[in-house]
């Protein structure tokens, strides 16, 4: 007999929608319910797959997906009375610093909270914990990414580039102003080189607990002129409803056998589909039990196998590369 696992989806705006689309495609042992605040956005949904005035402990769900913008906690913390699992989508530093909080309950609850679930932090974490194999010791890891997903996404990076950014450095955290900080990074193509800077990104928050021992955590975002002269204003522009292309590159500098060296990876993907691919890997390794690690931390603290989830994501269509052009994970 079929194990049928129920999903709760909170929030259906760029992230959600492929989430939805996602696993949709990936067969019929997934039971999706819908939530949102906005009615409208589910209007074209079947009336099963729309929570509509139902409690979360009626649809009882299996894994409760956040996909909305900052604000997690007391969405978590209701999720876990619910039985569930718990998927952050979110980027903000604020949720990632405050659901840990909530590991009593989670393990009251003997459910798991995998914290910045998409594309960056996510997929970066991710081939951070891959790169990282490689190695007997970590010194340094670098994060880029460029792009938005959706509406909420790009006034969550607007927002940040108006905050300071954080490094680890030498075992303590450093605070630079959000735009300072200017780096050439090439992303693989098409979308090549961009400038980057700092800002309030959660990257080396959740790296740093894996990582513990490693000497030196930054991570950096795509921005433009107007972008950093405009960050501490109203955006002047709605936002795309989903935007295009987007990349993430990720430096991983250690030790092995007495020699220092470097690996870079990357991938180059529309981010709110790699986000939503990301949602769906973890879905499936919280219903194999598969994570490990802490009950809440990011996706680099609960993955059991790296190389498996890269594959999955090469399946549904997300790949990463080295910086030398060779696949991982996949063809």
């Amino acid at each position: 007999m079929t194990t049928v696992t129920t999903v709760l989806v909170v929030g259906f705006g760029a992230v959600g929608r492929r989430v939805v689309e996602v696993l949709d495609r990936t067969g019929t042992t997934f039971d999706v319910v819908v939530d949102d605040h906005d009615p409208g956005p589910l209007a074209n949904l079947p009336a099963r797959r729309r929570l509509g005035g139902r409690s979360w402990d009626e649809v009882d769900p299996d894994v409760v997906v956040l996909a909305t913008p900052p604000g997690h906690v007391d969405l978590a913390s209701r999720a876990l009375q619910a039985g569930a699992h718990v998927v952050s989508v979110g980027d903000s530093v604020d949720d990632v610093e405050a659901l840990p909080a909530l590991g009593v309950a989670a393990a009251s609850a003997d459910r798991r909270i995998v914290l910045g679930t998409g594309f960056a932090p996510g997929l970066t974490c991710l081939l951070a914990r891959h790169g990282a194999g490689e190695f007997d010791a970590i010194d340094e890891i670098h994060v880029a990414k460029t792009g938005t997903a959706g509406p909420a996404c790009a006034r969550q990076h607007h927002a940040a580039l108006s905050e300071d950014g954080r490094d680890w450095r030498e075992g303590r955290w450093e605070a630079f102003p959000g735009g300072s900080g200017r780096e050439l990074c090439w992303f693989p193509d098409p979308i090549g080189g961009v400038d980057c800077y700092r800002a309030a990104l959660a990257d080396p928050i959740l790296l740093q607990p894996v990582f513990a021992d490693a000497r030196w955590i930054t991570s950096r975002v795509g921005a433009t002129r107007r972008d950093r002269a405009t960050a501490r204003l109203p955006m002047m522009r709605r936002p795309h409803p989903e935007a295009g292309d987007g990349a993430v590159r990720v430096e991983v500098r250690g030790r092995k056998g007495g020699r220092v060296d470097s690996v870079v990876l990357g991938s180059t993907a529309r981010p709110s589909v790699a986000a939503a691919a990301m949602v769906v890997v973890m879905i499936d390794e919280l219903v194999a039990n598969r994570c490990e690690g802490p009950l809440v931390g990011g996706l680099a603290s609960q993955v059991g196998s790296p190389a498996g989830v890269l594959k999955t994501l090469a399946r549904l269509g997300v790949r990463c590369s080295r910086f030398d052009g060779a696949a991982v994970g996949g063809r």
